[in-house]
């Protein structure tokens, strides 16, 4: 699961101190169902779940919004109660654009924008893992016009709503917004579970079974040019550093990526599905906790990493800024310059270092009010 479904999951039982909650999904998961059966939460789902099809006629004709609206009427449940809720708290992501569209007006909503569509409003899906376009950019802006004006018209009519709120989940993503919507807007960070990423995992396992063998960095997020991938290896040529890659990716992806390390001489290994005991042990058990990403909205991994207390050496871009203060509780280093990455490896190597930057890093989680229970009481508020 990426980012935003944990991020949900952790906050959702926390939700029901002060609400009778309902959860609707277009897609759902063996972990979201057990949250709603241990938490009494209705969820209301399709049939057969909706998965988006990508395909070039798709997206040329916007046809990912229609089949996602289509998808959400079919759920009768939901259309027949949809009235009797007070209150809607909405995370974005495929096919919430047409969930908007059957809110009722009436209704306080809340819109949590994790990120303007990168697809329509920035390149960087539309880039091999080696930062290639795939199609020439004009061509490309060409075939997504639909959906980009899709997106804007319906996001800029929920914002004129008497009852509607939207946030980002940092700084940067409110920034983005404005940029893209002409809305200005505040956010809320994403949570993190002390209990599920913990440092206490002394009775799990190391996944990694060539752990013992020598240094390793952990990266996390789906093979791609966003995710800096590629360049997370190139980093590494030369420091006889191995890099878990968690996340996957298409065979082509991990292929290339494979192929990559091959040619660096940095030793890869790409996770499968991992637990969060499992994934809490192979990140407490690492050098650090590593990322390249490319306009990252908020970033996950560094808190976590907090959480457990792993070092966190991340690029200084994007939303990672909202959590990493540089030398205080990790790193925020430039993207090209490779040494400086390298001199930071070796600071990670530092006992001191290592417990000081901690320490700091679970103080920041404090500070900045990152568990799920202050991120349930900080949606609680909007509705007051």
């Amino acid at each position: 699961m990426g980012g935003a479904e944990r991020d949900l999951l952790r906050s959702l039982p926390y939700l029901t101190k002060w609400y009778n909650v309902s959860v609707t999904t277009l897609s759902s998961c063996y972990e979201l169902e057990e949250i709603c059966k241990n938490n009494n939460i209705k969820l209301f789902k399709p049939e057969k779940p909706w998965i988006p099809n990508y395909s070039a006629a798709s997206q040329i004709f916007d046809k990912i919004h229609t089949s996602s609206k289509k998808s959400w009427l079919s759920c009768t449940d939901l259309i027949s109660n949809i009235n009797t809720f007070d209150y809607f708290h909405i995370i974005s992501g495929d096919g919430y654009l047409s969930f908007l569209e059957i809110l009722p007006q009436t209704k306080k909503s809340h819109l949590h924008l994790l990120e303007p569509h990168r697809g329509f409003h920035e390149d960087s899906l539309h880039r091999d893992l080696n930062g290639k376009f795939q199609r020439p950019k004009f061509i490309t802006n060409l075939l997504l016009s639909k959906g980009r004006r899709n997106d804007k018209k319906i996001v800029r009519r929920f914002s004129q709503q008497n009852n509607s709120i939207i946030n980002g989940n940092s700084s940067y993503t409110a920034k983005r917004i404005e940029e893209v919507y002409g809305i200005k807007c505040g956010f809320i960070h994403p949570c993190v579970d002390r209990e599920e990423y913990t440092d206490n995992t002394h009775q799990f396992s190391n996944p990694y079974i060539q752990a013992k063998e020598g240094e390793y960095v952990v990266t996390i997020g789906t093979a791609n040019w966003a995710k800096g991938s590629m360049e997370t290896i190139s980093m590494l040529s030369g420091t006889n550093i191995s890099l878990v890659h968690v996340g996957g990716g298409s065979d082509n992806q991990i292929k290339t990526l494979q192929e990559h390390a091959s040619n660096n001489n940095v030793k890869l290994w790409v996770a499968p599905r991992l637990s969060s005991p499992q994934l809490s042990i192979l990140m407490k058990e690492s050098l650090a906790i590593v990322s390249l990403a490319h306009k990252e909205p908020f970033g996950l991994t560094p808190i976590e990493a907090f959480s457990i207390g792993t070092p966190a050496i991340f690029v200084d871009e994007g939303g990672f800024r909202d959590s990493i203060i540089d030398g205080e509780c990790g790193r925020l280093l430039p993207r090209d310059d490779y040494g400086k990455w390298h001199e930071a490896l070796k600071q990670c190597r530092d006992k001191e270092t290592r417990e000081r930057w901690a320490a700091a890093g679970r103080k920041r989680i404090t500070e900045l009010k990152l568990s799920p229970l202050e991120q349930a009481e900080k949606i609680h508020k909007l509705f007051l």
